[in-house]
């Protein structure tokens, strides 16, 4: 019951957080002088065309960019009636892309479940190379396994991942027969999901999995390996070997706990920064996330698209945060939360 009353807490200040993330990201977004409309006004008029003038201005009535930017924020909440009445994103209308001439919503429909799907996959692939490797690295310290481990790690960390992706790009289909760009067949796209589909995404998760988690995994693998170290040379681990116990049940039992807790916390930080980082990526392998759709609204201040995309990733960082913090209170018992006994 304790642990359900924390979870609603949680729940109810990521809201609020997320509030406030969302006057920050429409201030921000609105800092730079104009936005995508007056620009095209100002265009239009050094080129004398009175009558593209005259649809841009109707456009920035009809989407309320002609009002207060406090105004502008609260229309595009759905807090504050606009042209047409409560319409913003609590009543499910993302707004217009004036860079692709058609709703954000349609824009981001397809784009943003395969984004999640990809970097949960890339987080998969951090997971599963890291905490072998880590605590493999730190059982075998100062042995050829160790400096291996630290060499690839490091390998790993140096490398660009935009590098690593033309890399793989060329010599993946040269070698392997891997498919070229994209998350699935041309034929697959429109239609409703099937076992075939599924494959040619599975297929084509490989190499976008590896390039975008590489980095994420060699990191998290020598942050592993330091904390297991470190919890290697306390006190109770030289008296739970005196006491006869088997170092392997040991080693699970006590340190890698305590060592894992930064695995747990990372959750919160690894989805949004993988779609930012991954955005040169999508790039090179013509991945269809929401990463070079970001890249294009924030260059030609296309507001509404920019803004939804940078609330979708905020989203996924609190999201994560939570699911993290949660964890964490479950897996050890060091953690207090409101409302537990000390």
């Amino acid at each position: 019951m304790v642990m359900l009353r924390y979870a609603v807490y949680r729940f109810f200040t990521m809201l609020l957080t997320l509030l406030v993330v969302s006057v920050l990201i429409f201030v921000i977004i609105n800092l730079p002088p104009g936005d995508y409309l007056s620009n095209q006004i100002a265009e239009l008029q050094a080129s004398g065309q009175s009558a593209g003038v005259a649809k841009a201005e109707f456009l920035r009535a009809e989407y309320a960019l002609d009002r207060p930017v406090w105004e502008q924020y609260l229309i595009w909440m759905g807090f504050w009636p606009g042209p047409h009445g409560f319409e913003g994103l609590l009543q499910g209308n993302y707004g217009w892309s004036f860079e692709f001439d058609r709703p954000v919503a349609e824009i981001v429909g397809d784009t943003l479940w395969l984004t999640v799907v990809v970097n949960l996959a890339a987080i998969l692939f951090v997971y599963a190379v890291a905490l072998p490797l880590g605590v493999l690295a730190a059982a075998k310290s100062r042995t050829w396994i160790d400096y291996t481990s630290a060499f690839v790690g490091y390998l790993g960390l140096a490398t660009p991942n935009f590098l690593l992706a033309l890399i793989l790009f060329y010599y993946g289909h040269r070698y392997f027969n891997l498919p070229i760009g994209g998350l699935m067949d041309p034929s697959f796209e429109g239609l409703p999901m099937s076992w075939d589909k599924l494959k040619s995404i599975l297929v084509h998760l490989i190499v976008p999995t590896f390039v975008i988690g590489t980095s994420g995994a060699s990191a998290m693998m020598q942050r592993l390996r330091a904390n297991m170290l470190d919890e290697l040379g306390k006190p109770y681990v030289e008296t739970a070997i005196a006491k006869g116990m088997a170092p392997s049940r040991m080693l699970t039992k006590y340190p890698l706990r305590v060592a894992f807790n930064p695995f747990v916390a990372d959750i919160g930080n690894l989805l949004p920064s993988m779609v930012s980082g991954s955005v040169l990526v999508s790039v090179v392998l013509g991945l269809q996330t929401i990463g070079p759709t970001l890249l294009t609204a924030l260059k030609t201040q296309d507001q509404f698209l920019s803004a939804f995309i940078l609330m979708f990733v905020a989203l996924l960082t609190l999201i994560g945060t939570m699911i993290s913090d949660i964890l964490l209170v479950m897996l050890d018992p060091r953690i207090r939360y409101e409302g537990r006994e000390a």
